[in-house]
């Protein structure tokens, strides 16, 4: 009897046991997740917190570098005649862009020992075959043109309109080899009296002009009979492919004219604008084609300046570069703090920046 008493006793016992264990694990459980719940709830609150300072400060700073921009750019021209000029005889006295800017027969004999001025340690002679590449003569008249047009390729340019008024200045001068046709006339233009290239572009695009060369030779057909501007004393491995454009050039009979940069007016450019307080690894094309036409040209116009990735008036995303959205190498050229000092001139009368669209003429 006590037998049968114990026995569903201990059934019971065991089912409590079983169930408090249940129980148990299900407030443990119910902790636990509670506990998770609440630390990934922590967690989401603080990325939102985090992600919502980081929008509020690019928005911050998208702002401000509209609002001082623009506001720079409708700035009133106020300062003295003396002193808007003063830039210029800097340029003119320090620099002497007119005589030194490109390398010739006349100021770079044979014997010469060219210091390089991306690599201040290396050196090259001039020997009777390296000076037979110089040009002859003068490649810029020894006067100044009333009117120049110095074309950057940035994205601004897209849907702009200014081809017309680009190819109306006296003098045009564009950078590193930028596509001309394929429906970019009419926001471009097409004349070319100077355009420059990198040597990095006849490597990527060419093979260095190791192969057959006619590509290279066509595609400059874009630039008519203008002056091919080549830094190619600036650093070791650009004066094989420079010197292989010139001789393509003669050898093609192309009415293109190679020629090069004084690695020491680079050297004294570069010297001038830290002076000013222009941080950088190195000037962009487009500040060293500003300095030089500032010294050739009484009116500059500044067309494709823009290092930012949105319009400044109707703050539409722009590409990189009016034909594509190739980023560039930001570790060696300090586009913005070029671009204030652009915009510093521009303020002063001594340029004229282009950052909206040209109005279209009628056909």
């Amino acid at each position: 009897m006590r037998g049968q008493i114990l026995k569903p006793l201990l059934s019971l016992m065991i089912t409590v046991l079983l169930l408090a264990s249940l129980l148990t694990t299900f407030i443990w459980y119910t902790n636990e997740a509670n506990h998770i719940h609440q630390v990934l709830l922590t967690a989401l609150s603080n990325t939102l917190k985090k992600l919502k300072h980081f929008i509020m400060e690019e928005c911050t700073k998208f702002e401000a570098s509209v609002k001082v921009s623009v506001q720079v750019y409708f700035m009133l021209h106020c300062e003295s005649s003396d002193y808007l000029w003063l830039p210029r005889s800097q340029l003119s006295t320090k620099c002497h862009g007119l005589e030194k800017a490109t390398i010739t027969q006349a100021n770079t004999p044979v014997g010469t020992k060219l210091v390089y001025d991306g690599e201040k340690k290396r050196t090259l002679q001039v020997n009777p075959e390296i000076f037979s590449t110089f040009f002859k003569g003068h490649p810029f008249p020894n006067k100044t043109w009333h009117t120049c047009a110095v074309v950057g390729n940035g994205g601004i340019l897209v849907n702009s309109s200014c081809g017309k008024m680009i190819d109306s200045a006296e003098f045009v001068i564009r950078c590193n080899l930028p596509p001309l046709s394929d429906g970019y006339e009419k926001h471009v233009g097409i004349k070319t009296d100077l355009v420059t290239a990198n040597p990095s572009i006849l490597l990527e695009k060419f093979g260095a002009l190791m192969g057959r060369r006619r590509k290279f030779v066509e595609s400059m057909t874009s630039y008519g009979n203008s002056l091919l501007l080549l830094p190619a004393f600036s650093y070791g491995r650009n004066t094989p492919v420079s010197l292989r454009a010139f001789y393509t050039l003669e050898d093609f009979e192309s009415p293109v004219q190679p020629i090069f940069f004084n690695p020491g007016y680079l050297h004294n450019l570069a010297l001038f604008w830290r002076s000013q307080g222009l941080r950088t690894i190195r000037l962009s094309t487009g500040i060293i084609m500003t300095s030089l036409a500032l010294e050739l040209c009484d009116n500059v116009q500044l067309y494709g300046f823009w290092p930012f990735d949105f319009h400044p008036y109707s703050f539409q995303t722009l590409t990189n570069h009016y034909y594509d959205d190739r980023k560039t190498k930001t570790k060696f050229h300090a586009m913005p703090d070029e671009f204030s000092h652009l915009l510093r001139l521009h303020s002063q009368g001594i340029l004229k920046l282009h950052l909206g669209d040209c109005k279209a003429e009628p056909n």
